[in-house]
């Protein structure tokens, strides 16, 4: 089986890139199954909108992970009605969306599991109050066949450590949210992915794909980047975050980037 997962897609160029492209990219790679992170695909990169899913599922992507911009605006929380969209597993009941989904690929159940950290999550309105840890909603996570998780967060270390402890049961821990691409691929002794971040497929010259002139003026102004709110996605050649995995019975057994 062959797995390819795109990185944070940032703001509407991207987006109109990736869906250019991936018929290319499927018949290129001879993908069994593709799975995007959209959260920040949206024209002002916080959230996603109900066409662009339209698009990237009508174009090859099968599965679309989200992470704490999920819930940014009202489209955005419509988009999570479609049973291919994710937002983090890790969250109590009462929160809109779902974390988990099972589909078939060439007669192989493959299990795609959306999880995030404490920190990517700490400002989320939608999940105040309901934050549950991301190993505990993995034990309690029903999971068939081939497994392949989008682990949204910051910290390295806490991406890392879960990798470890699910290796063997999952044959790939995929790291989104800092949108910078990590250049070490590590496939563990039993058999998991680990990627610490895929990187975003977005927008270059920016700050993680957004425009950086209003956080530098935020930061001159009062020390806070953030002061005067979040700019959209800058303009500019598209980078692609990326990589391919090759699944055998569970394991991954070759990992590469795209670029």
């Amino acid at each position: 089986m062959i797995v390819l997962f795109f990185g944070d897609i940032v703001g509407e160029e991207a987006t109109e890139f990736l869906v250019k492209r991936m018929q290319q990219l499927r018949d290129r790679y001879r993908a069994d199954l593709v799975i995007a992170n959209a959260e920040n695909s949206a024209p002002n990169g916080l959230g996603t909108t109900w066409w662009q899913v339209d698009s990237l599922l009508a174009n090859g992507v099968d599965v679309i992970t989200g992470g704490n911009h999920s819930w940014d605006s009202e489209d955005a929380v419509r988009a999570l009605d479609r049973p291919e969209v994710l937002r983090p597993l890790n969250l109590a009941p009462g929160v809109p969306g779902r974390g988990s989904l099972t589909l078939e690929v060439g007669g192989t159940p493959v299990t795609v599991i959306n999880l995030a950290d404490a920190c990517a999550m700490k400002s989320v309105k939608a999940a105040a109050g309901r934050f549950v840890p991301a190993f505990r909603a993995w034990t309690e996570a029903t999971r068939t066949g081939t497994v392949i998780v989008d682990y949204h967060g910051d910290h390295v270390l806490e991406k890392q450590i879960f990798a470890r402890a699910v290796d063997g049961e999952a044959a790939a821990v995929l790291g989104t949210h800092t949108h910078e691409a990590t250049l070490p691929l590590h496939v563990l002794p039993g058999g998991t992915a680990l990627v610490t971040d895929v990187g975003m497929t977005g927008p270059a010259g920016g700050v993680q794909g957004f425009g950086y002139d209003v956080f530098v003026s935020g930061m001159h102004s009062s020390g806070n980047p953030f002061e005067f709110g979040i700019p959209r996605p800058i303009s500019g050649q598209i980078v692609l975050g990326a990589v391919l995995l090759e699944i055998e019975h569970g394991k991954t057994v070759r990992l590469e980037r795209l670029s």
